[in-house]
């Protein structure tokens, strides 16, 4: 252990950003071994005084922090030098340079992002809808989502309508059953909805179905796990996208930030069609 890396991250938020971040960095290092030591909230100097005390009793310690007050980031930055742990600010040249960008003077408000302003609102209004569209429910007023995503079973419906939702989309998600399975409204006027299908290998759609089930110890259908049955469902499904029109995602390979991510741009086209 004695080539572990002690990673102290400290933040004077909630440590999100920093957490995002560090993950990012240690996956451009291969074959090195992490402790990470989270501190969040840290907002004072006898606060980084006794994070700096523990971090100096071990080995191989490194600091990464994001705090936006320039004397408590100064401090650490300080008081790290001295005692000869490397420390690396991930905000401060970031907010500077922006500040020369946009000749305006930085906030420096720890949580600034987390304020309670009319976004966050919204953002609290697209997870509500969202969670209450979940898996083909209340589709009486689905004409209100910014976005509906459709697909068979086990195509990563929920969880991207989740990651959509907590960007500010309200996102309804529909199983594919069959073609009573879309509601009216959407196929008598298909282009009047962003409406995005979601598509996956049948093979890999094997094998997630079957670990649901051993995971939950249900008992479906052998119809739900057969390979044949389902290389149907998915072409079905791809002919349906086909036939009205709609845009579809394979989502075979993708994580669900990759997902939305392609969604998002699908939902920006859109969107300028309709403004257009």
């Amino acid at each position: 252990m004695s080539n572990t890396y002690q990673i102290f991250l400290i933040s004077d938020s909630t440590g999100e950003t920093l957490d995002r971040i560090f993950l990012s960095l240690k996956a451009q290092f291969q074959n090195i071994e992490y402790k990470v030591n989270s501190y969040s909230f840290t907002r004072t100097e006898n606060q980084v005084l006794k994070i700096l005390d523990i971090a100096k009793k071990e080995k191989n310690s490194i600091i990464l922090y994001t705090i936006v007050d320039n004397n408590l980031a100064k401090f650490l930055a300080n008081k790290s030098d001295e005692k000869k742990i490397p420390c690396f600010g991930v905000l401060g040249s970031l907010i500077l340079s922006f500040s020369k960008l946009f000749n305006q003077k930085a906030s420096h408000e720890p949580s600034g992002q987390h304020v309670l302003n009319e976004e966050y609102y919204d953002r609290i209004e697209a997870i509500q809808y969202t969670m209450n569209h979940d898996d083909g429910n209340l589709l009486n007023d689905i004409e209100k989502s910014d976005i509906i995503l459709l697909g068979v079973s086990r195509t990563s419906k929920t969880p991207t309508s989740i990651y959509l939702a907590n960007k500010g989309f309200k996102t309804a998600n529909i199983p594919l059953v069959n073609q009573k399975s879309i509601p009216d409204i959407l196929k008598k006027e298909p282009q009047n909805f962003c409406v995005i299908g979601l598509t996956t290998e049948a093979e890999r759609l094997v094998d997630i179905r079957k670990n649901r089930m051993n995971s939950l110890k249900e008992t479906k259908s052998q119809d739900y796990t057969d390979l044949e049955k389902i290389k149907k469902e998915v072409q079905d499904a791809k002919e349906l996208f086909k036939k009205y029109s709609w845009p579809s995602i394979d989502v075979t390979r993708k994580s669900v930030e990759e997902t939305a991510a392609s969604i998002i741009k699908i939902h920006d086209i859109y969107i300028s069609k309709q403004n257009g």
